[in-house]
């Protein structure tokens, strides 16, 4: 049997707190959604200016990213690359860039999501909430 680490609510008000520090240093009108290592919803935030939409976005980032313990660029990638078909994978449908996971010790304890500028600017977001626990 094996220990595994789980996200803490601190560890979630961190996350967010960096990812929101992030936005605003660049003024980028984001959502940030953090889930758990099943894709289920912990945390849900949306900056002022941010579309509504961004909500529904962020999330499905974080889901697929958790679902799929990687970075949701790898799938925008390989859609964009011809693998059209991937786009029927069931239980996954944010598959944009956005979407990181958050790994420790070779486990995945959820994902971090953001949506509402470039997408690359979303993944730098989102990256930089999960630095701030030291990931």
């Amino acid at each position: 049997m094996k220990t595994v680490s789980s996200l803490e609510l601190s560890d979630l008000k961190q996350i967010a707190a960096a990812a929101e520090a992030e936005a605003l240093k660049h003024q980028w009108a984001v959502t940030v959604a953090i889930v758990d290592e099943g894709g289920h919803p912990l945390w849900l935030q949306r900056l002022d200016g941010a579309a509504a939409v961004s909500a529904h976005i962020a999330q499905a980032k974080a889901r697929t990213a958790a679902l799929g313990r990687r970075e949701t660029k790898g799938y925008e990638e390989m859609i964009n690359n011809g693998r059209t078909s991937f786009l029927s994978a069931p239980a996954i449908d944010g598959m944009l860039e956005g979407g990181v996971p958050i790994l420790k010790d070779g486990h995945c304890l959820g994902a971090v999501g953001v949506s509402g500028v470039k997408s690359t600017e979303d993944a730098q977001v989102a990256r930089a909430g999960i630095a701030a626990i030291g990931l």
